[in-house]
């Protein structure tokens, strides 16, 4: 039954709080910009996502997999089937597709040269949903902490390391958080108001409306995924408070009527161009197989826990300190309702065979806001968990060593202009470290930001794009574009990742080192891109049959997705420049 007697918020300060040292100069911005939502938004849009989002090329397999889908979408005029070349690509639904295609489609409408290769575009979408997600959890925070609080979750959230990838990536996870939080957070509007006793008779459209759109949404983006999170979280209230009857505010014949409205044109249509199949590969074949260890990606439970004190620095310091005021908390309809979205849903991805850390980004936002709820109580744990804080010097320091060591180890090259914002990266961590204590987690927690906004530089800005080697296919693409014959043809053999494809086009001929020779002798302006470990079949069928070819250049450099050196020939036709 609905309690209609005042009480407090999970997360509302239970006492006047005492501000920290108002000489800090980032507590003077962030009480700046809590003066007004409009402040808030502004100060939220310059999330840390930029550095490296242009220049670092396509990063195998899954981002140029998604891409080249819907370059094939975009080349054939097909925005209902999904393929990558010659093969159905039925794991995912449409919807991040149609999104990459509409941006790659207006930049070519507005003159840009060679819109279709540039991968930057197809990350659009990821860069607008992790916007929308730090700007939803905002919205999502403001049921349930002060202006104050939906910020410092906002920030949380958008210099978390799991988030700063998802951002810089053409795949669906960043905007399914998007659809996630915008879902989460009108269904928490409508079961706190139902906990107040607010309005029982007219209830509002505009949660129900914000909840049924982006549920439909995140089907089209991720299949049932979304579905999971919303039936997790209510059937968990449901027990807990032995009634449902709030879910009437969301107008659920309505609803769903609204929903399928969205959602059944393309699975209708693909149904009428694949049959059975799209169905059976993405529930049966990628879905159902998770359950299994899919494609070697398999691990025991706990992982994702252990994951998580990286994935989500540096708010996952703060977070372990939260956890005993979270747990006092737990039946108050706020914390309530947080904990029946992360739980449920943690526990399920913990307990499934196949494990990506990106899978539980979706409950990252319910985490943030628990934890800031904490904060602004002034209940984080005094005990040995604050040691904790050492964590926020601790992940810069170690990033920053192993992106140095690797840069030196694979180009020779130190990248000088990486260190000072290492530099500064270790020493706001060191700052944030050294200043907790529980009246000053606020100030610790913005120093932690900073330093995450000058690690996002070094490392994605500057270390990563500087790493060629980690990259072949972007020095493969680079070599062909400086042919001088006209409309060049590629084979590959022994090396066969997406990313090529991608970048080298649509027809380039996957296939083995004898196939790679037999290419290349059907005409001229063609290549053979042949890795090391292929080149025996190669040479082997090339006198076989009497190729006369020359080496074009070589490129050397590491396979990522398999974790291996690999040096790659370019054999070109004789009489071909």
């Amino acid at each position: 039954m609905a309690e209609i007697y005042a009480r407090p918020r999970f997360g509302q300060p239970r006492e006047p709080k005492n501000r920290v040292d108002p000489g800090s100069r980032l507590v003077g911005v962030l009480d700046f910009a809590t003066g007004s939502h409009v402040r808030a938004v502004a100060l939220l849009m310059f999330c840390a996502f930029l550095p490296g989002f242009f220049n670092i090329p396509p990063i195998d397999r899954d981002e140029p997999r998604f891409a080249q889908a819907t370059k094939q979408m975009v080349e054939s005029g097909d925005f209902v089937d999904i393929r990558f070349q010659d093969d159905v690509r039925y794991k995912k639904p449409v919807g991040i597709y149609w999104l990459q295609a509409a941006t790659v489609e207006t930049a070519s409408a507005l003159g840009l040269p060679r819109a279709q290769v540039r991968i930057w575009l197809y990350r659009v979408p990821s860069l607008v949903g992790a916007i929308g997600a730090v700007l939803l959890t905002y919205w999502t925070a403001l049921a349930f902490v002060s202006r104050r609080g939906a910020v410092l979750a906002s920030l949380m959230m958008a210099s978390s390391v799991l988030l700063g990838v998802e951002a810089r990536l053409a795949k669906t996870d960043a905007m399914l958080l998007c659809m996630v939080v915008a879902t989460m957070g009108a269904l928490a509007r409508v079961y706190l108001s139902w906990q107040r006793g607010e309005d029982p008779v007219h209830p509002p459209w505009t949660w129900p409306a914000i909840f049924w759109t982006t549920l439909a949404g995140g089907i089209l983006l991720k299949g049932p995924l979304i579905l999971m999170f919303v039936v997790l979280t209510i059937g968990t209230l449901a027990v807990l408070d032995r009634s449902a009857a709030w879910l009437w505010r969301l107008r659920p014949v309505w609803g769903l009527t609204w929903l399928l409205v969205l959602v059944l044109p393309w699975f209708v249509a693909i149904f009428w161009r694949a049959g059975e199949a799209f169905f059976a590969d993405s529930v049966g074949g990628d879905m159902l197989s998770k359950l299994a260890a899919q494609e070697s990606h398999g691990a025991p439970p706990g992982v994702y826990l252990l994951l998580f004190w990286v994935t989500f620095w540096p708010g996952a310091a703060l977070a372990g300190m939260a956890i005993p005021a979270v747990w006092r908390a737990r039946r108050e309809p706020g914390a309530q309702f947080l904990l029946a979205w992360l739980v449920p849903s943690w526990i399920a991805f913990e307990l499934v065979l196949t494990k990506l850390p990106h899978y539980v980004l979706p409950l990252y936002p319910a985490i943030a806001i628990l934890t800031i709820g904490a904060l602004e109580r002034r209940v984080l744990s005094r005990s040995w968990l604050r040691r904790g804080a050492a964590w926020w010097f601790v992940i810069p320091a170690l990033a920053s060593l192993a992106a140095v060591v690797a840069a030196i180890g694979l180009t020779r090259q130190p990248v000088f202009l990486a260190w000072p914002f290492v530099a500064a990266a270790l020493i706001f961590g060191l700052f944030a470290w050294w200043l907790y204590d529980d009246n000053r987690a606020e100030r610790s927690l913005l120093n932690a930001v900073v330093a995450a906004v000058f690690l996002a530089i070094a490392i994605y800005g500057v270390v990563l794009p500087a790493l060629t080697p980690l990259f072949p296919s972007a020095e493969i693409a680079r070599a062909l574009r400086n042919v001088a014959c006209v409309g060049p043809k590629a084979a590959a053999a022994g090396f066969h990742e997406p990313s090529l494809v991608f970048m080298t086009g649509t027809t380039t001929l996957l296939t083995d080192g004898s196939g790679a020779a037999d290419f290349l002798s059907q005409g001229t302006c063609r290549f053979a891109l042949v890795e090391q470990r292929s080149e025996r079949g190669f040479v082997q069928r090339a006198e076989a049959i009497g190729l006369r070819y020359n080496v074009a250049a070589r490129v050397d450099g590491y396979n990522i997705s398999q974790g291996r050196a690999v040096s790659i020939s370019i054999f070109r036709s004789e009489g071909t420049e």
